[in-house]
């Protein structure tokens, strides 16, 4: 006989998860956009990983919203059983339900959770997707976080598009530990549109300047990490400068470039070609370069000094092995500085 309690958020998420011999292959499922008054089921598929059949004692819920349907309050060892939990949809706005399932396994419960947005009114994403990710294509096939400072969380949103004839359960994988996801829809029917959510928490950065990883976007569980579905990432953090006085900033190292472009002519046929950028300290301290990245693999650059006494100059020498350069990335080199003015600077390489 099915059971149902109403319990408080609070009390709920107050219980420990302790190992259970019942798993849940996704114990969060985002539905993304519901309309008004439009119930949304969804199902929990859950796995019986012992072998002696689990009782399913009570299912408590966060609030009269939520209810959850109980075909057979018994799962037989080694099988799987789908937990269907229905959002009434009777509030606009963001929701996110929680559910509590107990067993006769232990006394704490299998948490899952349920959420997305009511609207009034089912609005898709009119833009284009340029970018083909297996079978699923994107707005973007690069992602930058640029100017970040410690303590920032900053977002991007990637539009992402079913382009196959079957159901899309997108995976976003390989996310490092400072790296959030959130998909929603959690299953996009062919043809049709979802969003990605990545998250960036600057506390977990090591170093300031630039951060690189990739991750990969697959079309559903299971799906093997390729280069086809790759999503490079960069962060870039900045050094803080912020609480700086106006006497301090009059007394700053004050960097110039002789160009933030350097231009590369590959028709020579070289494999590598090679240029040359001046750095000059037009300010009254010395200016430190404490830092240069390049964006891309291919790249390769020599400075002659990183510490210059106002007045001084130094030479930056960038060279590009033709062949090596990644055609996904735009070749750049990143210099972070101590100039409060410019403690980021990028120069592009054009290679031509």
């Amino acid at each position: 006989m099915k059971k149902t309690f109403i319990l408080s958020l609070l009390v709920i998420s107050s219980l420990g998860g302790m190992a259970q011999k019942l798993t849940v292959e996704k114990s969060s499922i985002n539905v993304g956009q519901v309309l008004f008054r439009s119930p949304v089921t969804v199902e929990f598929k859950l796995t019986n990983k012992g072998n002696k059949p689990l009782r399913i004692e009570q299912v408590r819920t966060s609030c009269g919203c939520t209810t959850v349907n109980i075909d057979n309050n018994s799962i037989e060892g080694g099988k799987e059983y789908i937990l269907k939990a229905t959002y009434d949809a009777a509030t606009l706005g963001h929701f996110q339900k929680e559910i509590g399932l107990y067993t006769n396994d232990k006394k704490s419960p299998i948490m899952l959770q349920l959420k997305g947005v009511v609207v009034d009114q089912l609005q898709d994403y009119a833009g284009n997707y340029p970018y083909e990710l297996g079978d699923l294509k994107t707005d973007k096939n690069e992602i930058e976080f640029d100017n970040i400072n410690r303590g920032d969380r900053p977002s991007v949103k990637i539009h992402i598009y079913n382009n196959s004839d079957q159901i899309a359960e997108p995976q976003l994988m390989h996310l490092p530990n400072y790296l959030t996801a959130e998909i929603a829809p959690s299953k996009i029917a062919p043809g049709h549109h979802g969003e990605v959510q990545l998250t960036l928490d600057s506390r977990k950065l090591r170093d300031f300047g630039l951060s690189q990883t990739s991750v990969y976007l697959g079309f559903a569980p299971g799906v093997k990490v390729s280069p086809d579905i790759e999503l490079p990432v960069s962060a870039v953090l900045l050094p803080a400068f912020q609480n700086m006085t106006n006497e301090q900033l009059a007394q700053a190292p004050k960097l110039k470039l002789s160009a933030k472009e350097l231009n590369l002519d590959a028709s020579s046929g070289k494999k590598k070609l090679k240029g040359t950028i001046e750095i000059a300290n037009n300010g009254k301290s010395t200016l430190e370069i404490r830092n240069l990245q390049m964006f891309t693999t291919g790249l390769e650059v020599a400075l002659n000094k990183t510490k210059l006494a106002p007045g001084e100059t130094a030479k930056l020498k960038i060279a590009a092995n033709v062949g090596m350069l990644n055609k996904q990335r735009r070749p750049r080199v990143l210099m972070i500085t101590n100039d409060p003015e410019q403690p980021k600077v990028v120069i592009n390489i054009n290679v031509k």
